[in-house]
């Protein structure tokens, strides 16, 4: 089984150093970043969770942590906040961010490790599911948030649209005819024209700019996604 991979977040260099220490004895790989702008120079989308410590220099654990939850490509990422502040309020506004856990300060090592190890088991006990994001170089369909985002700035697409979009990605390099894309897309639903489907395509074509290209049209048989 491959080694998960920690990312331990916190501006106390010896801290760092002995978690580091005890999670590889566990058998993690681990790496650390002295500061959330550290972390942010890193590809946190490789890591399997992170230990992050809230307060911090300019950017605090709870911004970090924001950033993350926004990012399609890192909101799925199991969060375990390490901090010395134990109000309520800190406690709720961590884990209404999405956080697995928190743990306050001082704490052992041991709690740590055990920490790590509960929450990793339960998310990946998590059910598979199918796909819901598609990406294409800045271009990202994330159909559990609902959303289009290019270079990371929200577009704003009609529900058809979207789900037009994630259809095509999820399909590149295979022609549609639109017969196919009614029944995938629109499923049935009343009675939807075929002059529907060139009109949402144009639109949508617009509404992604650059990446509008990567929708072509094969005329005579129907439409497709190709990069």
């Amino acid at each position: 089984m491959t080694a998960k991979k920690l990312l331990v977040v916190d501006d106390e260099e010896t801290l760092c150093e002995l978690l580091q220490l005890n999670l590889e004895h566990e058998g993690y790989l681990v790496d650390t970043a002295e500061s959330a702008e550290c972390a942010l120079m890193m590809n946190l989308s490789e890591y399997d969770l992170v230990l992050l410590d809230v307060m911090m220099g300019e950017i605090s654990g709870i911004q970090l942590a924001k950033m993350m939850k926004n990012n399609p490509t890192t909101a799925h990422i199991p969060i375990i906040f390490c901090t010395a502040k134990d109000t309520e309020d800190d406690m709720i506004l961590g884990l209404n961010l999405g956080a697995d856990d928190y743990i306050v300060k001082p704490y052992s090592v041991r709690n740590i490790v055990a920490r790590v190890k509960s929450v990793l088991r339960r998310t990946m006990q998590k059910p598979a599911e199918e796909v819901e994001q598609y990406v294409v170089e800045g271009l990202v369909v994330d159909m559990q948030l609902m959303r289009c985002t290019i270079d990371g700035q929200e577009i704003k697409l009609a529900k058809k649209e979207l789900e037009l979009l994630a259809f095509f990605m999820k399909h590149q390099g295979r022609i549609y005819s639109r017969e196919e894309i009614l029944d995938r897309v629109w499923k049935g639903e009343v009675v939807v024209l075929d002059r529907t489907i060139d009109v949402n395509i144009t639109r949508l074509r617009q509404k992604i700019g650059r990446y509008g290209k990567y929708i072509i049209t094969r005329s005579g048989y129907g439409y497709g996604f190709s990069i």
